[in-house]
């Protein structure tokens, strides 16, 4: 078991602009015995074309079902004794499998080893790319050692384990993986390693960007309050706390209204700390990318911070009023 077989299982719904480089990527890896396994949920583009061009086996599904279902068909057909799920708009870093797998054969405690992203994107073609890649680069690397979730863009986990856990939960689209790390947690240690990479092509849009944040946070935040955990990375205490005081300061705006211009202070005030409990994300861009970058970088942080601030109230809220459907989206060690 020194070189295990590994399956590295790559799922695809329309992703024809990344795909080809999230294969090669995966053919140019210096761990020796690899299987690689596209599932494809129905892709309109593409795709199917250009991983059947590459040589690697493709699944198709008959309708797009999900990135669950996907992950859960290319691990039924895998070899492998380990399986490296990588999404198909990673191009993973040519060491990527051989460190999992030395990471996830070291220590049977390690139920799976997860990757982090680079901090430039796949195609840096936009500024909300760039800036996304800044921001996840940061928070990444902020938790590298065991994680409470699971970053299931790029990760590995023995197959005997993922049968003892089951398939990914496919009745969720947003919230999968935070499910699946929770039960997975439950009995084994999830490890988050730098030496483990890979190149994201982020979103590239502001709109997809926030509607992304705005769903997996919204869906997430009643299970967090549920379990008493959060995941980690954007889902860390002080990013929480940070997120309330500029939803707070936002709504001091209307307090001039009331008291005069002074009140603007308090906004300020609110900003300021919320800026200051999350200071490592805006001083890298500052640092690593310059002033005008910076200033850039920092509106549209503000505006994730505020979106994610706004679907966590809204999440808590909804569990609170509607706690069964809550329970029945999260049943925490079964596959629902």
């Amino acid at each position: 078991m020194t070189t295990p077989l590994v399956s590295v299982i790559i799922p695809n719904y329309n992703y024809g602009r990344t795909l080809g480089e999230c294969i090669a990527a995966a053919q140019r890896q210096t761990y020796p015995t690899i299987e690689i396994i596209v599932a494809d949920d129905a892709s309109t583009d593409d795709s199917v074309a250009i991983a059947s061009r590459l040589g690697v086996t493709v699944l198709e599904t008959d309708v797009n079902a999900g990135v669950s279902t996907a992950r859960n068909r290319g691990a039924e057909r895998a070899q492998g004794e380990v399986l490296f799920f990588v999404d198909s708009d990673v191009a993973l870093a040519p060491d990527a499998v051989a460190g999992a797998v030395e990471q996830l054969l070291a220590d049977e405690r390690v139920g799976a080893v997860c990757g982090m992203y680079q901090a430039e994107p796949m195609f840096p073609d936009s500024l909300v790319k760039r800036y996304r890649a800044i921001q996840q680069f940061v928070w990444f690397t902020e938790i590298d050692g065991p994680i409470p979730g699971l970053h299931s863009a790029l990760f590995a986990i023995r197959t005997a384990v993922f049968r003892e856990i089951g398939p990914f939960n496919d009745r969720l689209r947003w919230t999968e993986e935070q499910d699946y790390g929770f039960r997975l947690n439950a009995k084994y240690v999830v490890l988050a390693t730098s030496t483990v990479t890979g190149r994201h092509d982020h979103d590239g849009t502001l709109r997809v960007m926030l509607t992304k944040v705005f769903q997996r946070t919204r869906l997430g935040a009643p299970n967090w309050v549920r379990l008493r955990a959060l995941p980690g990375g954007a889902g860390s205490g002080h990013r929480a706390l940070g997120s309330a005081f500029l939803l707070a300061g936002v709504a001091a705006l209307l307090l001039p209204i009331v008291f005069g211009p002074l009140a603007l202070l308090a906004c300020l005030v609110l900003a300021g700390i919320s800026v200051a409990l999350d200071g490592r994300t805006y001083a890298y861009a500052y640092r690593h990318h310059g002033v005008l970058f910076g200033l850039q970088f920092t509106v549209l942080h503000m505006l994730v911070t505020l979106t994610s601030a706004v679907a966590a109230g809204v999440g808590i809220l909804q569990g609170l009023l509607f706690p069964r459907m809550t329970r029945r989206l999260y049943r925490v060690g079964t596959p629902a």
